[in-house]
């Protein structure tokens, strides 16, 4: 039998937008547990594939003025808006993967870090903690800053906050009955 609390947990997790954090900084330690829950991800072969290349304080504004630098072609309107973002959050996370290309596929390497991710994730339910997971084009330019190897890719940016309320997402969810085909 499933414990309904684990269950709840999970059907509990939301995404909250930077623009909803209310400025306030999360505690190292705090940071720290939710990567330690995100370590206990599983991988095949233990391969573990999933960093973070942590961003808070001072850091924030470098690494915004890099993303502004490699995209010389957003608007003013993007530009006030990951300011906006950047300045609401707390921390911003770089998820990052390293490839074991030799032993295992690219895509294994890929979901072991989302499941990571998940685990950070669910470890901010029933918490003033929000994240959410962003995984614009420009990743792929950040190898160089990031000092990133070969072997290595940055799948995107959690941001996280202090919210101040969980306002429910009203988010219909497709019945499991539609996506569900027995073989029996």
């Amino acid at each position: 039998m499933i414990k309904k609390e684990i269950s709840k947990i999970i059907q509990g997790r939301n995404s909250f937008y930077p623009r909803e954090f209310n400025g306030k900084v999360i505690g190292e330690d705090v940071i720290i547990q939710l990567l330690k829950n995100a370590n206990f991800a599983p991988s095949h072969k233990m391969t573990q594939p999933w960093f973070f290349k942590i961003f808070c304080g001072d850091s924030k504004k470098i690494l915004i003025d890099e993303i502004i630098r490699l995209n010389p072609n957003f608007s003013k309107e993007k530009i006030e808006k990951l300011k906006v973002n950047y300045d609401k959050s707390s921390h911003i996370i770089c998820i990052c993967v390293k490839l074991n290309k030799d032993i295992l596929p690219e895509w294994e390497e890929i979901a072991a870090t989302a499941m990571a991710v998940q685990n950070l994730w669910i470890s901010c339910v029933d918490s003033k903690i929000g994240g959410y997971w962003s995984t614009p084009k420009y990743c792929s330019k950040m190898k160089d800053f990031l000092c990133l190897n070969s072997e290595e890719k940055c799948l995107g940016f959690f941001y996280l906050g202090c919210i101040d309320h969980k306002n429910p997402r009203n988010i219909k969810r497709k019945n499991i009955n539609e996506k569900i085909e027995w073989h029996r």
